[in-house]
């Protein structure tokens, strides 16, 4: 590959395909909203991810909520690798 081209993994995805993230329910005592925010985080690229939380806080869905432990989706991730990068996202939504 040459120095001045960009490497693309994957296709390019569309907004509709994003918000499909927001149907997702949990089968348990999750909260609705941190369950979204885990199925995104795991099947979405960080610039995906961050066109998700646009979608998320438009549909009125919690940024805070917690599993039956009361742990939030900061909580979950705080410890993997490109936590921060979410992390910061997840802030830069809170306003």
């Amino acid at each position: 590959m040459r120095k001045d081209k960009k490497q693309v993994i994957g296709d390019e995805i569309g907004d509709d395909q994003i918000k499909l993230f927001l149907a997702f329910e949990p089968v348990d005592k999750t909260s609705p909203s941190l369950h979204k925010l885990i199925k995104a985080y795991r099947g979405l690229r960080i610039d995906d991810f961050e066109r998700f939380l646009v979608f998320f806080k438009e549909a009125g869905l919690d940024l805070d909520g917690k599993d039956e432990q009361g742990q939030t989706f900061v909580d979950l991730i705080k410890d993997q690798r490109n936590a921060a990068e979410y992390i910061e996202l997840i802030e830069n939504a809170r306003g």
